[in-house]
């Protein structure tokens, strides 16, 4: 069974791999550039606020992972 990664991770990937450059992210959310590469290089994490930015800038939303059914009970 593969684990799934953590949220964060998840985010860092969702930022290296988006279309723009994390510069353009910055730009256009009006976060530091310099946070958002401090958060890619997991250095820093990131407020919930600034989460919400990159998530809305991306696209993003999160969706629960269906676990299975425990049998048995």
């Amino acid at each position: 069974m593969s684990k799934t990664p953590k949220f964060s991770e998840q985010l860092r990937q969702a930022i290296e791999t988006a279309p723009v450059t994390r510069y353009r992210i910055a730009v256009d959310t009006g976060i530091s550039e310099a946070v958002l590469s401090r958060f890619v290089n997991s250095k820093v994490g990131l407020s919930m606020e600034t989460v919400d930015l990159v998530c809305d800038y991306l696209g993003l939303r999160l969706v629960p992972e269906k676990k299975p059914e425990r049998k048995g009970r």
